[in-house]
């Protein structure tokens, strides 16, 4: 997209940030490696188990990506969607059933790629049939939106391992209760966030992510119409009202008008140049909250980096469940006691997994 504003003055962006980044730059690194475990996770849960376990899921999902850069994002925000709401539990896969509709029937996850569940389950069929039923779905939610991470060009780390799957999905309420809407104001994600032990600095870390991937029309056309919001670029605006006539309701663009397939910090820069998409993007650099992290970022992308894999790490941890809680599914999207052919399949993954090894 043509006709970006003008970047502030990076005499003064480095006068406003030189504060923050000795401090943040000698900590983040070890802030990483000093990110609690939950009791049951472990940084090689699966040595034994399913030693090929991330080597099968990075190979397959770059043969994906190269095909489909796109689906990188999916995979990502479908981690997000997962551990917000009840934690990282796959809740989000399961299938509803004739007595109610499923979590990810609820509005904020209507919008999820259909592509990202079908990754997953196919993902957990190689996993399965190379090792047997020991790896949880969840788990490998996490890996995936991992390598979303790296394999589009953002850092590589460590993914502790060793979450169960849960019985059950939550319920529209709480799902909405959970998930910040795309309007919302930094307030309403610094409280929202807060109540799961993430912090303002944590809360635009990850909000990076919104580096790459698509945004729907309908989640910011408040900011256009009728009025336009007043924080919001001139020509950014324009463009978007040419992408989004309010007649099309179905309508796309990219979150990172920079480098959209790219994991980097160009996000960051978009909001200083007021180009932020949803109102809970760009109000991260009008409050004045978080308006320095938002600065710190833009100018060091190691910065962003070092810090995007300590919260990613902290919220891969929310209420998991692990050791005898919860279970693996042989089947991401249903419980195993509604799977009427758990048994069999079961056992005939086991029998492919010892003729190969």
């Amino acid at each position: 997209m043509a006709g970006f504003t003008s970047f502030p003055s990076a005499s003064v962006l480095i006068w406003i940030s030189s504060l923050l980044l000795a401090s943040y730059a000698c900590a983040s690194e070890a802030v990483y490696y000093s990110v609690p475990l939950v009791n049951g996770l472990s940084w090689s849960f699966y040595e034994s188990s399913c030693p090929k376990l991330e080597s099968i899921i990075r190979k397959k999902l770059a043969k994906v990506f190269k095909k489909d850069i796109g689906q990188a994002a999916g995979l990502l925000r479908l981690h997000f969607h997962d551990c917000f709401v009840q934690g990282c539990d796959a809740s989000v896969l399961l299938d509803g059933s004739a007595s109610g509709p499923s979590e990810k029937d609820a509005p904020p996850n209507l919008s999820l790629r259909s592509q990202a569940f079908e990754i997953i389950d196919n993902l957990r069929e190689r996993v399965h049939k190379k090792c047997g039923c020991v790896v949880s779905c969840a788990d490998i939610v996490a890996l995936a939106a991992r390598d979303s991470v790296y394999l589009s060009g953002g850092p590589e780390y460590d993914v502790p391992l060793g979450r169960r799957d849960g019985l059950n999905f939550a319920t529209r309420e709480t799902t909405l209760d959970n998930l910040p809407a795309p309007s919302s104001n930094t307030s309403v994600l610094l409280t929202e966030l807060a109540t799961k032990n993430l912090d303002a600095t944590d809360v635009v870390a990850l909000s990076g992510g919104h580096t790459i991937g698509i945004g729907h029309c309908t989640s910011f056309a408040s900011r256009l119409y009728p009025t336009q919001d007043s924080t919001m670029d001139q020509t950014f605006a324009k463009n978007l009202k040419e992408i989004c006539p309010t007649s099309d309701s179905n309508a796309t663009t990219v979150l990172d008008i920079r480098s959209p397939n790219k994991f980097d910090n160009k996000y960051y820069v978009d909001l200083m140049n007021r180009q932020g998409l949803f109102t809970s993007d760009q109000d991260l650099y009008t409050d004045s909250r978080t308006r320095e992290i938002v600065t710190s970022f833009a100018l060091d992308e190691d910065l962003f980096f070092q810090q995007f894999v300590t919260s990613m790490i902290k919220m891969g941890q929310l209420t998991v469940l692990t050791g005898g809680e919860g279970e693996i599914r042989a089947n991401c999207f249903v419980r195993n006691s509604d799977n009427v052919n758990l048994t069999s399949a079961v056992e005939e993954e086991d029998q492919e997994a010892h003729s190969e090894l």
